[in-house]
């Protein structure tokens, strides 16, 4: 319903302006200015005393439209309040893709009001603001930096997060780990000055099928004393994009109520440098008893991974899943925009990928090649933590974390970037949400409310 201040924003598809109904001067207007439906363009409409009447938007050849075309449009509008009109599309689809592109991460320094949409006629508001709100979650998360989130910080984010949607919480922290049984965390992030830790939630009914989400939470990898040079460590207040993704996710599934039991994890630590770092060649003994050597301190989301993956198989979930920014091989190999996807569901990655592409979150299935697993063999341990001869990096990480995985009916691994270092459909630059609407797609299908 839209507002009597509200104005138009005027879907254009390629070549059909005729369409529009527009009056002889705007159809001039549009004609002078060349628009004719171009995907992504902009055009103002003035009014006859000079003013703002609307906006004229392309969504381009109906055969290549993304389903969150209108992103083009928040992401460029000024502030103001509009309405869609003309050929949008679904009409959630249009709403959310508008909303997504209107993100702005203002914590710091002012910035223009974000423009209101008045929700189109048939969308599912709730649909639209519980995807909208997960996604800037996490995109909030990932652009604050480390000095503003670290672990004690993030705890508390997440302990806050649990108590608002009603979840159980319980934090493990500092040598608590190693009581508990969580050594290789408690290793990784030691030598913060802020203690490492393991977050606990729970929700839903303990009789629904379980499904538990783990999220990488490094606050800020320095690489450990395997340091990162300068240009390497840029980004890394993005350490944390799997912990924010999933905290994502799982709000999207508790506000949709879906019938699953839910569980997420969330190892936090920092990987810093001090005296008390772990070392190379260090061997660690993790949560599941295998015996781990090091051989990168630059590879610690896995280590504090594993034992987190492997307290979450203990309990047989029919879904376990991950998410995190792992590794640099994923973005060689497939990009910034596309996350490999590893799972021991073919089944469910085809899943994935397609409800990845219906909401414009894709997703790219890659293979668990069981004969790179040699190339993390170890001489004095079960396994090393870091490949070697630089091949394959994003696989073999994903086949060291497969070891910790025996029980879950099925496993799926996201190797994320949470970045975008250029703003593109539906993310503006900087921390970004990946995976959330794929995986909330398939959840929503498999688990609907009652």
């Amino acid at each position: 319903m839209s507002s009597a201040t509200s104005l138009p924003i005027i879907f254009v598809e390629e070549g059909a302006l005729a369409a529009a109904n527009l009056s002889a001067a705007h159809r001039a207007w549009a004609d002078a200015n060349g628009f004719t439906g171009q995907r992504g363009r902009l055009l103002a409409l003035p009014d006859p005393q000079g003013g703002l009447a609307g906006h004229l938007f392309g969504t381009g050849p109906v055969a290549d439209r993304p389903p969150l075309v209108a992103a083009q449009a928040g992401a460029v509008i000024g502030p103001g309040q509009f309405h869609f009109q003309g050929a949008s599309g679904d009409p959630t689809l249009a709403a959310l893709g508008f909303r997504l592109g209107a993100y702005r991460f203002d914590r710091y320094r002012a910035g223009k009001p974000a423009p209101v949409l008045d929700l189109p006629a048939g969308a599912d508001a709730d649909e639209v603001d519980r995807l909208v709100s997960g996604a800037a979650l996490a995109r909030d998360l990932i652009n604050t930096p480390a000095n503003d989130l670290g672990p004690d910080a993030l705890d508390q984010t997440i302990r806050s997060f649990a108590a608002d949607r009603g979840m159980e919480c319980r934090a493990i922290v500092g040598d608590d780990l190693l009581a508990a049984g969580f050594p290789m965390i408690h290793a990784v992030g030691r030598a913060s000055a802020q203690a490492p830790r393991l977050l606990d939630l729970t929700w839903g009914n303990p009789d629904d099928p379980k499904v538990t989400l783990v999220g990488k939470g490094v606050t800020f990898d320095t690489g450990g004393l395997d340091i990162k040079p300068a240009s390497g460590m840029l980004l890394m207040k993005k350490d944390m994009g799997g912990a924010a993704n999933v905290l994502g996710l799982a709000h999207a599934i508790v506000s949709a109520k879906l019938r699953l039991r839910l569980r997420v994890l969330i190892p936090v630590v920092e990987n810093a440098i001090s005296g008390t770092s772990f070392r190379p060649s260090d061997v660690l003994t993790s949560r599941k008893g295998l015996t781990v050597e090091i051989g990168n301190t630059d590879a610690e989301g896995r280590l504090i991974l594993a034992d987190a993956l492997a307290l979450a198989d203990e309990e047989s979930p029919a879904l376990l899943l991950d998410m995190a920014t792992l590794t640099g091989a994923a973005r060689v190999a497939l990009g910034p925009e596309l996350p490999p996807l590893y799972s021991t569901d073919d089944e469910l990655a085809r899943a994935l990928m397609a409800a990845g592409t219906a909401s414009d979150d894709p997703l790219w299935q890659m293979p668990l090649w069981s004969p790179y697993d040699a190339m993390m063999s170890s001489k004095v341990a079960d396994v090393n933590n870091a490949g070697t001869g630089g091949f394959a990096g994003s696989v073999t990480a994903a086949l060291f974390l497969r070891r910790f995985v025996d029980n879950a009916a099925a496993w799926v691994h996201l190797d994320i970037f949470g970045w975008a270092p250029e703003a593109r459909l539906a993310r503006s630059q900087g921390g970004t949400d990946q995976g959330i609407r794929a995986v909330y797609g398939v959840l929503k299908q498999r688990y609907p409310a009652a």
